[in-house]
C-alpha cells in the first residue's frame, strides 16, 4: 500500500510539474502572438515643438505635423527620437536621443598617427600643406599680425596611390586634429535623395569635433563640371554640391576646420569648387622621381631582413611606380622570400615582385579598355 501510494504521489507531482509548464509556454506564446497582432509604430524625429503639438521628419524625408500623446506633453524637444502610430502619426513614445549625424555609420572618422617622416619624398608638397593647413590650425595669431587670410581648404590633385590621402592624414595627425574621411562617388551612389542633407550634417559634425579636417575623396563625383541633363540622378548631384559650396562659404578663414579635397580628374572639376574663397589652393601629387622611389623603398623597408639589396636599382627598375605600388613591391617581396622559406629577403625577390605588379597593373589597364 505505501508502495502503491508513492507511486501515485509521483505520478501526481509529475502530472502538476508538466502541467504548469505547459501553463508557462501558452502565455508566452500568448504574449508573443499579441505582439504579432500590434501594428509597429514609425520612429521619427522631433524637429520642433508648438504648444501640445510637434513637427517631426520621417525616415523618408517627410515633414508632418502632429498630435503629441498627453503622457508626453511638456516632455519633448527638437532632437528627441521618438515612436508615433503609423495611421495618426500621433507620438506616444520617446527613444532616445536622436543621433544627428547619422552620416557616423558611413564615415571614418578618427585620430591619424602618420608622420610626417613616413612620407617619401613630396617636400614642397609637405611644405605647402603646412603652411595652408598645419599653420592656421597651430598659430592663427600669426595671419592676425601679417593681416592675410589663408586659404579654407586646398585640393589634392594626382594619378593613384601617389599618396594624397597619407598627406591629408600627417597634416591631421600634426595638429592632433579630428580627421573625417568620405568618399565623394558613395555619398552620391549610397543616398540618393538625401546627398545635400548629408553634406550639411558633415560639415556641422566636423565643427563639432574641431579642430577637425574633412577629407573628400574622389571630389570629381559631386563636383564635376556641371551640365544641363534633366535626370535625377544629375539634378541630385547639382544639390549636393551646391550644398557643399554653400558649406565651404559658410567658414571663416581663420576656422577649426579644413577642407581637403582629392581628385584625379582635376581636368573636369567645375571651376566653381576651386574659385579664390574655396579650395584654391591646387597642389600636384605626381608619381614619385628616382631620389622620392628611392626613399619610400627605404621607408617600406625598414622593417625588412635583407640581403644584398640595391635598393637605387630597384628605384631605377621601378620608374612610373606611385607610392601604393611601391609598397605593394615590398609586399610581394615578402610573399616571394617565404615561399622558398627564408626571412632574408633578396634582389631577386624584389625584381620578380616588379615584374608581378607590372603585369597586374597591365591586366587592369586592359580590363577598363576592353572590359
Amino acid at each position: 500500500m505505501i508502495s502503491i501510494g508513492k507511486k501515485e504521489g509521483d505520478v501526481s507531482n509529475y502530472l502538476s510539474e508538466e502541467n504548469r509548464k505547459l501553463r508557462e509556454t501558452l502565455s508566452k506564446l500568448k504574449r508573443e502572438l499579441d505582439l504579432m497582432k500590434e501594428p509597429p509604430l514609425l520612429v521619427c524625429d522631433v524637429l520642433k515643438t508648438v504648444d501640445k503639438k510637434a513637427i517631426v521628419r520621417l525616415p523618408n524625408g517627410s515633414h508632418f505635423f502632429v498630435n503629441v500623446s498627453p503622457l508626453l506633453i511638456g516632455k519633448l524637444s527638437a532632437g528627441d527620437r521618438v515612436l508615433a502610430e503609423q495611421k495618426s502619426l500621433v507620438l506616444v513614445d520617446r527613444m532616445d536621443k536622436s543621433k544627428t549625424h547619422s552620416v557616423e555609420h558611413f564615415l571614418i572618422i578618427d585620430k591619424p598617427n602618420v608622420d610626417w617622416s613616413s612620407i617619401g619624398g613630396l617636400r614642397g608638397q609637405i611644405r605647402e600643406i603646412k603652411e595652408v593647413i598645419e599653420l592656421p590650425l597651430k598659430r592663427p595669431d600669426l595671419f592676425g599680425k601679417v593681416g592675410i587670410l589663408p586659404p579654407k581648404g586646398i585640393l589634392l590633385y594626382g594619378p593613384s596611390g601617389t599618396g594624397k590621402t597619407l598627406l591629408a592624414r600627417a597634416v591631421a595627425a600634426s595638429t592632433n586634429s579630428t580627421f573625417i574621411e568620405i568618399v565623394g562617388s558613395e555619398l552620391v551612389q549610397k543616398f540618393i535623395g538625401e546627398g545635400a542633407k548629408l553634406v550639411k550634417d558633415i560639415f556641422k559634425l566636423a565643427r563639432e569635433k574641431a579642430p577637425s579636417i574633412i577629407f573628400i575623396d574622389e571630389l570629381d563625383a559631386i563636383a564635376s563640371e556641371r551640365v544641363d541633363i534633366g535626370t535625377s540622378g544629375e539634378r541630385e548631384v547639382q544639390r549636393t554640391f551646391m550644398q557643399l559650396l554653400s558649406e565651404i562659404d559658410g567658414f571663416n578663414h581663420l576656422d577649426d576646420v579644413k577642407i581637403i579635397g582629392a581628385t584625379n580628374r582635376v581636368d573636369i572639376l567645375d571651376q566653381a569648387i576651386v574659385r579664390p574663397g574655396r579650395l584654391d589652393r591646387l597642389i600636384e601629387i605626381p608619381y614619385p622621381e628616382f631620389e622620392e622611389r628611392n626613399e619610400i623603398f627605404k621607408i617600406h623597408t625598414k622593417n625588412m631582413t635583407l640581403d644584398n639589396v640595391d635598393l637605387g636599382k630597384l628605384s631605377s627598375l621601378s620608374e612610373d611606380f606611385s607610392g601604393a605600388e611601391i609598397r605593394s613591391v615590398c609586399t610581394e617581396a615578402g610573399y616571394f622570400a617565404m615561399r622558398d622559406k627564408r626571412t632574408r629577403v633578396k634582389f631577386p625577390d624584389f625584381s620578380s615582385a616588379i615584374k608581378k605588379i607590372k603585369k597586374d597593373e597591365g591586366d587592369n589597364k586592359y580590363k577598363v579598355m576592353f572590359g
